[in-house]
């Protein structure tokens, strides 16, 4: 059973820097499209990310564009999310998932990702 764990979440000044890491066991993820989420309280999810498979490619939201980058380093089964000028509304919930086929990305939609993991929570304020 693939297992997926976010890190690195945490209170930080606006402006301030995060990164987040996901870190697969159970089976590789390695060959599959991994993408970043966010809830904040009360709004409905909201895709922020997707990398392709071999981390060569990645697309973002419109309201992270230019701030936050995707990473992954497939020997470590580990996916980073680099986030940079972070503001308050960046506040939420982040999970990562991945792909259920190893197709290209999309964060249109959650549908497309099986296995998800539990969260690590961003706050962004002063």
């Amino acid at each position: 059973q693939l297992q997926l764990v976010e890190s690195g979440g945490g209170l930080v000044q606006p402006g301030g820097s995060l990164r987040l890491s996901c870190a697969a066991s159970g089976l590789r993820f390695d060959g599959y499209p991994i993408a970043w989420f966010r809830q904040a309280e009360g709004k409905e999810r909201e895709g922020v990310s997707c990398i392709t498979s071999s981390g060569g490619a990645a697309i973002y939201g419109d309201s992270v564009k230019g701030r936050f980058t995707a990473s992954r380093d497939n020997a470590k089964n580990t996916v980073y999310l680099q986030m940079n000028s972070l503001k308050p509304e960046d506040t939420a919930v982040y999970y990562c998932a991945r792909s259920r086929t190893r197709m290209g990305c999309a964060i249109t939609t959650d549908r497309g990702y099986d296995y998800w993991g539990q969260g690590t929570q961003v706050t962004v304020s002063s």
